[in-house]
């Protein structure tokens, strides 16, 4: 797992912890199943406070991406395979509309992006 904290930027710690595990674990770089490092590592590893860390990991399970099973860990969970299964099943039910609608392809992304706000 690789993680960075930039202490100069604007977004908060645990935000760039959290969405850098995301990244991972949508990517598949973090497999399901993959055990993470405890709270207080992760928290020494970055050189960040220990409930910065532990925001992370808990905004991480409660999207579902990870589990803690007690004593045994913090595991990457089977729920992000689900959330880019459902993803996908939107966004094929998006293109079957916009094609039904005579709304060109270029179109459709650029309602997208715009969505997104990228």
């Amino acid at each position: 797992m690789r993680i960075s904290v930039d202490t100069g930027s604007g977004v908060p710690p645990f935000e760039q912890v959290r969405s850098s595990i995301a990244e991972q674990i949508r990517s598949g770089e973090l497999p399901v199943g993959t055990k993470l490092p405890t709270v207080r590592a992760l928290a020494a590893d970055l050189g960040i406070a220990v409930n910065t860390a532990a925001k992370a990991y808990r905004e991480l399970e409660q999207a579902g991406l990870i589990e803690t099973r007690g004593r045994a860990g913090t595991f990457v969970s089977d729920a992000g395979d689900q959330a880019a299964a459902r993803a996908a099943e939107a966004a094929a039910t998006y293109a079957r509309t916009t094609h039904a609608l005579g709304i060109p392809a270029d179109e459709a992304l650029a309602i997208v992006r715009a969505a997104l706000g990228v």
